[in-house]
């Protein structure tokens, strides 16, 4: 399994219209597609691994806790 996070196109073209957004909005600055990619790409490799990483600790607490109330079926 590969440890970095990859994106389709379509998805990773939609963050960067957002980041571009965001700027725009908030700050009053113009960016653009390789620098709101930049950006992006920079979020994904320091802050994308904790994310993703969350993600799987919460799955494993769902799954966790349903096989609990599997067992709590259990003939006495």
């Amino acid at each position: 399994m590969s440890s970095k996070i990859k994106l389709e196109n379509e998805i990773k073209k939609n963050m960067i219209e957002e980041i571009k957004y965001y700027f725009q909005k908030e700050r009053d600055e113009e960016l653009g597609d390789l620098a709101a990619g930049l950006i992006l790409d920079f979020f994904i490799e320091k802050i994308g691994p904790e994310i993703y990483n969350q993600g799987v600790y919460d799955s494993y607490q769902l799954m966790t806790d349903r096989v609990e109330d599997l067992l709590a079926i259990q003939k006495k």
